[in-house]
């Protein structure tokens, strides 16, 4: 195999015309750049240089060797430099992971953040709920996922990442417009008699504000269920049910009364979570931007706050 710090030293020698002077502008002894030169001749086979006591000639073999070094050390200097910025997190590629009302009210302002830094490293989008989420993350199909947790409902991530906290969030109550507790404070007992529209029953949120309630001495009664918010919102919106909703999603209530319950004690916890930082070094960059983003949303949004 060839060594390309002879090949280095075969462009100087070309150049000058001679091991002297190529020994004194590369900093090393006469005898050292014949040494390289000789074992060059081995590598390749073919004599490179006429010797004689009046100095060197080069054979057109090494013509033809040191036009083709100067292409092949210009490919090695380019890829040094690609791998050196991928190092850095500079290029390369993040696959991430998010659930939807993170996808919109995070995610825009963190990707611009991270595109105008990180302009070389590609983003691929994946959305999914935790539970979704972090097998992808354990098994590297992913290099960052935003997963949440709530208050009163135990839960437990994989040793193996590391995790970063965004934000927490209120959870805002949600009212026909005629409701007779809009515009009041209300406390959780004040809602036991209450028809409910949750997400599934198995999910975190419904059962956080099921122990919740419990907590306050009561059972809910819901009556619709769904994942999505908007659906929620529509149900409520059609007097079928009342609803809470973290504060990242409440941003289209309209014909809504809002409110906040002074004593539910839950909140959701946003987390950033990601292998060690040597796995993708781009995906520190791109947690700093979410961060950036998590206190844009925590200014703009009432109930958000930075973890």
């Amino acid at each position: 195999m060839l060594n390309t710090l002879h090949l280095r030293t075969l462009i100087v020698v070309l150049r000058t015309g001679s091991f002297a002077e190529a020994a004194r502008q590369l900093g090393y002894t006469g005898s050292a750049v014949s040494q390289q030169m000789a074992s060059l001749e081995r590598a390749v086979k073919m004599s490179l240089f006429e010797r004689d006591a009046h100095g060197i000639r080069p054979t057109p073999a090494a013509g033809f060797l040191g036009q083709r070094a100067q292409e092949v050390l210009a490919a090695v200097g380019t890829f040094e430099d690609e791998v050196r910025a991928m190092s850095e997190g500079n290029v390369g590629r993040v696959r991430l992971g998010s659930f939807p009302t993170a996808s919109q009210q995070l995610l825009p302002l963190a990707l611009s953040v991270f595109v105008q830094s990180h302009e070389n490293v590609e983003i691929e989008l994946d959305e999914g709920e935790p539970d979704i989420l972090v097998p992808l993350l354990v098994d590297r199909d992913l290099d960052l996922a935003l997963v949440y947790h709530y208050d009163l409902v135990p839960h437990g991530w994989p040793k193996a990442l590391r995790s970063a906290k965004l934000l927490s969030e209120d959870l805002v109550l949600l009212l026909p417009t005629d409701h007779h507790l809009a515009g009041s404070e209300i406390s959780l007992a004040d809602l036991s008699a209450e028809t409910w529209v949750s997400t599934g029953e198995r999910t975190s949120g419904a059962r956080a504000l099921r122990r919740a309630c419990a907590t306050a001495g009561f059972e809910q009664d819901v009556k619709f269920r769904s994942d999505n918010y908007e659906v929620i919102r529509g149900f409520v919106r059609s007097g079928l049910g009342i609803a809470f909703v973290p504060a990242l999603s409440d941003v289209d209530n309209r014909d809504l009364a809002t409110g906040r319950v002074h004593d539910l004690g839950v909140r959701r916890h946003v987390v950033a979570l990601y292998p060690p930082a040597s796995v993708n070094p781009a995906v520190q960059g791109a947690v700093s931007a979410l961060r950036e983003a998590a206190a844009k949303a925590a200014e703009r949004l009432e109930g958000v706050f930075v973890a």
